[in-house]
């Protein structure tokens, strides 16, 4: 068994709408392909043995169970391989349920999709899962502690932490999107210009000044000292005759922490004598050079919390510890304290594990004890120097038993230090008292508060604390997301995406859109190249200066990772043709209609899917469908306009020389589409489609029939506002198209259009993609010939794994299939073809190049079109 392809999906796709994170595996599954579990012998019982777990799989049954009798009644492994995964992520703290297995049309080779929490997890699972199923398969003897124990790991190494995944836990309960930045730490909460950030518990409103207070003890204590705190005393020591002077000066018990520190780290607190104070010293200075020397304040450890100016929680920490029964060691009573089910590795649950480290240690060193020392029934052993739950503490929620004074000084604190934000932390014998009377003080101010304590208290009442940082960061019926339009088909996608982005902007909306040559900001060209996936449209939506999104969204992005988006305003869908079949174990057309049928599936509720009527399997897209449907189409009297528009629906329509929308039983007509640029006088019937989609998208958006008629007169085709895209040039001696288009369809449009220009010869340039079938390379080559009077073959820079003879020879026979008597020219280089065809072609005639690389095609037409006007004044 082997793994052949593994995807990860981001967002909805081909696989799943409703389960967007999740693995796909392509696997072979080579000798095993036809080997049933119940004919491997105790393979039930091993499975059960290694994953006790698995019983709660319910599989197709529904039931606990489930998935177990299926093993005994007998399936393929790869279901295995599927169970094994997610089982996998479970036991390690993340649970995952959702997993399907498919068969594919290659021999031994099975699909196998599972949902999963952390990218890298669901990765190593997937590897895990194949390696154990084999072994058991071979009746090896299989142990899985290691790979859970590196699942573990992977875990904490990825995983949100409790603060931040508290905060998008809340945000996704609003509708409020995010995206994670994985190179900054940053969350997007929210899409363009709404969109607030956050890393853990410090947002974009969090002040540099508030972290910059915070983050200097010494100056956090002489303002709140200044402002009538208590604080305890102390002063900042870079050696150890500074320490004792400072020791001479305040007297134990004291505590040293490093002066830049957090999370308790380098902290040693309750310091009594001489040899503690220098290692506490020493401690300090592993985190920092500056040390803080304090008196030890005798009490409790509280953390209160002020969220954008008020109290909100606070809670009583208490260092990881175990209690002696007179019988068990130190050891023992550990273990015994680790069993308790709340506890996990690191974050994994409301509590952690207590792991005896190097302070553990320490600390039955000092009090000369060692692990296996049995405690007396009742006393109790602090494990740790500080209260930390990120070290094995606990903490029991006291928000409602605060003293006023006390609520009162946390949020005068929080104004005090200039954070939205604030974590304080303060001991006391009893929070329910005024400070001043229990001799307690602020200990430290805190810019970045883990909120673990506050959500999942060991003891006490779970305080939703994310929900007034969502206040504060989203006030109640603030917007949070953008317009998102998304587009796709076979052919159109990019010059309708372009055109709605000019709409758009015509009516002064900020517009950040993607397209196969590249992502726009505000009409600016910002990335260049092919971004029609999920990270370009991520780009578009990131961007704090966009109010609307225009994404065109192909078939690759969302077969390799999903769209970036969960739901859009407006999802379009031009057309379905065949183009890249044979890729992706997309066979049909059929598997085709069903990528792009991701888009409109995702439209929300009171959005539109904006479909192609003309269009067989676009137009069934629309069955089951949660959103509103409008239909676009180049025939008035289409049954399916028809119907559509009897019942209410809404329609754009091609009729009587109008671009027209149907609403109800009414007709607006939009323009003339022959004083609509784009169609080329209405020659290019494909481009009426664009307009028409674009058209009824506009009106969607609530632009006014004035403004999308001035808008689409104002949209001039050229290499500028559609690159590659019915690209025409008129020389002195002929004319010359240029375009991108690369597939059956997209060449039979521009045929169309060729064949209604007056002009002899035609001349064509074409290519052959290495990566496309046989058929589909000669039915190219039968088009052209259809087209064309002369033709040119080149050929594409990246062959894309075939032989260019062979690619040639497959156009060719195409070719000789409609004109047996045509001779094709063979010139390599795209731009020695089109050099050729300009400098050989008579006058009247007509060059169309089907072009790789419009930027250089377009700048050699322009040299050769500068280069005959000078001939010809040259000649007058």
């Amino acid at each position: 068994m082997k793994i052949v392809e593994l995807k990860i999906m981001r967002g909805p796709n081909f696989w799943s709408i409703k389960h967007p994170k999740i693995i796909v595996l392509k696997l072979d599954l080579e000798d095993k392909q036809h080997v049933l579990t119940n004919e491997i012998p105790n393979f039930s019982q091993k499975l059960q043995k290694l994953f006790p777990g698995m019983y709660k799989h319910r599989s197709s049954e529904g039931t606990e169970g489930g998935f177990i009798r299926l093993i005994e009644e007998g399936t393929t492994l790869s279901k295995v391989v599927q169970h094994i995964a997610l089982e996998l992520q479970t036991m390690a703290g993340m649970d995952s349920g959702y997993g399907r297995r498919y068969a594919t049309s290659e021999p031994n080779i099975d699909t196998i999709v599972f949902s999963y929490q952390e990218e890298r997890a669901g990765e190593y699972a997937a590897e895990a899962a194949v390696r154990i199923t084999e072994a058991l398969a071979n009746g090896e003897k299989v142990s899985v502690i290691q790979d859970v124990a590196k699942l573990h790991q992977i875990r904490e190494d990825e995983y949100f932490g409790p603060t931040t995944e508290a905060i998008v836990q809340e945000a996704i309960n609003r509708n409020i999107p995010y995206i994670q930045n994985r190179q900054s730490g940053h969350i997007h909460l929210g899409y363009g210009i709404y969109q607030q950030r956050i890393q853990a518990a410090m947002s974009s409103h969090t002040s540099f000044f508030g972290v910059e207070n915070a983050g200097n003890k010494n100056m956090t204590k002489h303002i709140l000292e200044e402002a009538g705190i208590p604080v305890p005393k102390g002063r900042i020591v870079y050696s150890l005759r500074e320490l004792e002077e400072a020791i001479d000066e305040l007297d134990y018990p004291i505590v040293t922490k490093p002066l830049d520190g957090n999370q308790g780290k380098g902290a040693s607190i309750n310091i009594q004598t001489w040899k503690d104070a220098a290692k506490g010293f020493a401690e300090a200075q592993r985190y920092s050079q500056a040390v803080m020397v304090e008196q030890f304040i005798q009490g409790f450890d509280y953390r209160l919390l002020v969220i954008n100016g008020k109290f909100v929680a606070a809670a009583k920490r208490t260092p990881a510890m175990v209690t002696g029964d007179g019988v068990s060691s130190i050891r023992q009573l550990i273990n015994q304290v680790n069993k308790d089910p709340r506890r996990g590795v690191g974050h994994e649950k409301e509590l952690t594990h207590i792991k005896v480290d190097r302070i553990t240690r320490g600390i039955l060193r000092e009090k000369g004890i060692s692990l296996q020392t049995i405690l007396p029934y009742g006393e109790e052993l602090f494990l740790k120097k500080t209260a930390n739950l990120s070290t094995g503490g606990t903490a029991t929620d006291v928000t409602d038993i605060v003293d006023p004074y006390n609520v009162l000084m946390a949020e005068r604190i929080a104004g005090i230090i200039g954070l939205d934000i604030c974590g304080i932390d303060v001991m006391t014998t009893d929070i329910a008292i005024p400070l001043p009377d229990t001799r307690g003080a602020v200990i430290e101010v805190n810019a970045a508060p883990g909120l673990r304590m506050h959500i999942s208290p060991t003891e006490g009442l779970p305080r939703n604390v994310a929900e007034p940082i969502i206040d504060m960061l989203f006030p109640y019926n603030s917007p949070s997301r953008i317009p998102i339009i998304a587009v796709t088909g076979t052919n159109g996608k990019t010059t309708t995406s372009r055109l709605i982005s000019h709409i758009l902007n015509f009516k002064g909306h900020k517009v950040g859109f993607t397209t196969t040559d590249g992502i726009y900001i505000q009409g600016k060209k910002i990335i260049k190249g092919d971004t029609t996936g999920a990270y370009s449209s991520e780009f578009v939506l990131k961007d704090p200066t966009v109010n609307y999104a225009v994404l065109e969204v192909a078939r690759g992005g969302m077969l390799r990772s999903g769209l970036a988006f969960t739901q859009c305003d407006v999802g379009i869908v031009m057309n379905v043709s065949e183009d890249h079949l044979g890729l992706g174990d997309i066979h049909t057309v059929e598997d085709m209609a069903k990528v792009k049928a991701v888009v409109p599936k995702t439209v929300c509720s009171e959005g539109y899917a904006v479909l192609n009527a003309d269009d067989d399997l676009v137009y069934d897209m629309a069955t089951g469908l949660r959103c509103k449907v409008a239909f676009f189409s180049l025939d008035e009297n289409n049954p399916r306009i028809i119907e559509h528009i009897s019942k209410g629906g809404l329609a754009a329509v091609y009729e009587h020389g109008y671009v027209s929308i149907f609403k109800n039983t009414y007709k607006i007509r939009v323009d003339r589409v022959a004083d609509i640029p784009l169609t080329f006088g209405g020659k290019a019937r494909f481009n009426i489609y664009n307009v028409l989609a674009a058209t009824l998208t506009a009106y969607i958006s609530h632009l006014e029939i004035n403004e999308i008629k001035t808008a689409l007169r104002t949209f001039i085709p050229s290499p500028e506002t559609t690159p590659g895209r019915m690209n025409l040039f008129k020389l002195p001696k002929a004319e010359v198209l240029i375009d991108y288009a690369h597939n059956m369809a997209s060449m039979q449009a521009i045929g169309d259009f060729i064949k209604n220009t007056e002009a002899f010869p035609k001349i064509g340039i074409i290519a052959g993609i290495g990566d496309r079938r046989d058929e589909d390379m000669k039915e190219v080559g039968r088009i052209a010939a259809e087209i064309f009077d002369e033709i040119i073959i080149r050929q594409d820079k990246d062959l894309r794994g075939r032989d260019g003879k062979e690619i040639n020879n497959l156009l060719k026979e195409g070719i000789f299939s409609v004109k047996p008597e045509l001779e094709p020219k063979e010139i390599k280089q795209e731009s020695s073809a089109l050099a050729y065809a300009l400098e050989y072609a008579p006058e009247s005639a007509f060059i169309a190049l089907f072009s790789e690389d419009i930027h250089e095609a377009v700048k050699l037409v322009e040299n050769f079109r500068i280069i005959q006007h000078r001939k010809l004044n040259a000649e007058q």
